[in-house]
């Protein structure tokens, strides 16, 4: 490609609503640009790079047997509905009603129409199958953010392992695994795997790959001892143990006016430290009221009460809800001598004694409270959010608590889908079993933009080689002159040849604004063709990630660049 016929609209200044550095870059370097709110135009040198992750992940799947499909966007409502995931997947869900009064929907994810065609499949023997596409999805983020970091619609390399039974689900979530650390070692990513919530996707396992980033959404706590890491929607800690009193025969009721925070009571003469004082959130699980109850210093992580509950739905209970549920409001509520209403207590207040807390009486609180004696059938649960400096679960070494980007997720699914849509196969001895699922996703332009956040500088992108729009730029300084443009159009010509994607750089620019144009594009390697270095009979070549250039023979100049780029691109 020559850079005077290219669609390559770089841009100097960064967009005003840009935040993440690869918004910024993206943006700036001609590689996609913003239709609505969390839906993006990929250029031609965006689409370079997303085709370049998409054949790189082809490649993966197919070493490990992978089958390629491509499913419809659009799906039947009913589909969804024997699954049980229409009304779960709520507001995020495209839907809409078409000519002939059907419910559809644009698919988010194709765990149900891949378990409808799994029916098909008749016997074991017929197992293990791998099947994936590279297709677009569609999501209705409430809050679309960080430019193709978390978008409303979206390609995604979804597979699934079919097997007979879960031990064959295992070897192939671990095939799986291992796929994808090669996936994202060959984009450049150190991506670390951690323990997650399978939120709406259901099953018993799940494996999200994290690249560190202050762009990206998620928390994660891991341990620099033992190598222990997980989400924080999923990890637990362990806690220095605390020390109790005796306490009193009986909770005594003491007056707080006006203290309505755990703060407050902390320093109130009468009071207690937070970690001696029981917070009592009250929730909404499926329309019915229950009491949520921590450690007053610990706070509650909400994905960990949908799954311990398997709840679909999850609110804040409204101020008239708790009134009614225990009397009071927020600031005075407790658990002791409340019955009828469930009690979920994080494991933490397991056995603790002399504790304050609210008395469901507003402006007064309960001191000498003991869990065990004064909390009817509380059902002990993991709820709490870890923080950096908590024990680790397995070392006991102080945990690291970071904000990442998820790339990749992997689930264990079971048999959820598969007897839902009716996909069963005759087992050895002629019984019908349902398959056992597996399922695993990675997104191709979070792939790309995760990139762009981990390699880059001052000047622009750094692209890994296997990646890169095109790995070597040819930049002619003085395209007017004969002979370096012929002598940068034989170089452009021989790595061609040599299959190097090369970009011939012919435009009638300033030197200043090609170089700059070079670095914010991000492309590994440039040539620099000038008529004095002509003269000399040598060229200028710098790799992109390093401050000053070398000088090469013309005549080896193709060679020593091919060289160069092979050399990259065997490294991960």
């Amino acid at each position: 490609m020559r850079w005077s016929q290219a669609f390559i609209p770089t841009l100097r200044d960064d967009p005003a609503d840009a935040e993440a550095v690869s918004h910024q870059l993206l943006i700036r370097g001609g590689f996609a640009r913003q239709l609505m709110s969390g839906v993006y135009s990929l250029l031609p040198l965006g689409q370079r790079v997303c085709r370049k992750i998409a054949d790189l992940v082809r490649s993966e799947m197919e070493r490990i047997g992978g089958q390629e499909f491509r499913l419809p966007a659009l799906h039947p409502a009913e589909i969804w509905q024997r699954s049980g995931r229409w009304e779960a997947m709520g507001d995020e869900m495209f839907r809409f009603t078409d000519r002939r009064g059907s419910d559809v929907g644009l698919g988010m994810t194709h765990e149900e129409v891949f378990a409808h065609l799994a029916g098909e499949l008749r016997s074991y023997k017929q197992l293990p199958q791998i099947w994936y596409q590279i297709q677009t999805k569609f999501r209705d983020e409430p809050r679309p953010k960080s430019g193709l970091l978390r978008v409303r619609e979206f390609t995604m390399k979804d597979s699934y392992s079919l097997d007979i039974d879960p031990e064959g689900l295992d070897f192939a979530f671990q095939r799986h695994f291992e796929a994808y650390r090669r996936i994202f070692s060959r984009c450049g990513l150190e991506a670390l795997a951690v323990e997650a919530s399978s939120g709406s996707m259901g099953g018993n396992e799940s494996v999200e790959f994290m690249v560190p980033s202050p762009a990206g959404e998620d928390w994660i706590a891991s341990c620099s001892s033992c190598g222990h890491a997980g989400n924080l929607e999923k990890i637990t800690s362990r806690l220095a143990p605390m020390e109790d009193g005796p306490g009193l025969e009986a909770p005594e009721r003491f007056a707080t006016p006006g203290l309505r925070s755990i703060e407050d009571i902390a320093s109130f003469e009468h009071g207690a430290p937070a970690d001696r004082q029981i917070k009592t959130l009250i929730y909404v699980l499926d329309g019915s009221v229950v009491q949520v109850l921590l450690r007053g210093d610990h706070e509650l992580m909400e994905q960990k009460l949908l799954d311990a509950t398997g709840a679909g739905e999850l609110r804040p209970a409204s101020d008239d809800e708790i009134r009614a549920a225990l009397g009071a409001l927020p600031g005075s509520l407790g658990p002791v001598g409340v019955e009828g209403l469930r009690v979920l207590a994080d494991a933490s207040l397991r056995g603790r004694r002399d504790m304050v807390t609210g008395a469901n009486l507003d402006d007064f609180h309960l001191r000498g409270v003991d869990v065990e004696r004064d909390i009817v059938s509380p059902e002990w649960l993991d709820l709490r959010e870890v923080k950096a400096g908590d024990g680790c679960p397995l070392c006991d070494a102080p945990l690291d608590v970071s904000q990442t980007i998820e790339i990749g997720h992997i689930f264990k699914l079971g048999t959820r889908y598969s007897e839902a849509l009716g996909a069963k196969v005759l087992d050895d001895s002629g019984a019908s079993r349902p398959i056992v699922m597996g399922s695993y996703g990675v997104g191709i332009e979070r792939t790309m933009a995760s990139v762009v956040e981990r390699h880059h500088d001052d000047r622009g992108i750094i692209w890994p080689v296997e990646i890169a729009p095109f790995e070597v730029v040819i930049t002619v300084l003085n395209p007017k002159d004969v002979a370096t443009l012929e002598a940068g159009t034989a170089l452009y010509e021989a790595l061609l040849a040599q299959g190097i994607d090369a970009l011939l750089d012919d435009r009638n620019e300033r030197p200043g604004v090609k170089f700059k144009d070079a670095e914010l594009v991000g492309i590994p390697f440039r040539v620099t063709v000038g008529p004095k270095g002509l003269e000399r009979g040598i060229l200028e070549f710098q790799p992109r990630d390093v401050d000053t250039g070398q000088e090469i023979e013309i005549l080896k100049a193709s060679v020593t660049i091919a060289e160069a780029v092979l050399e990259r691109r065997t490294q991960h």
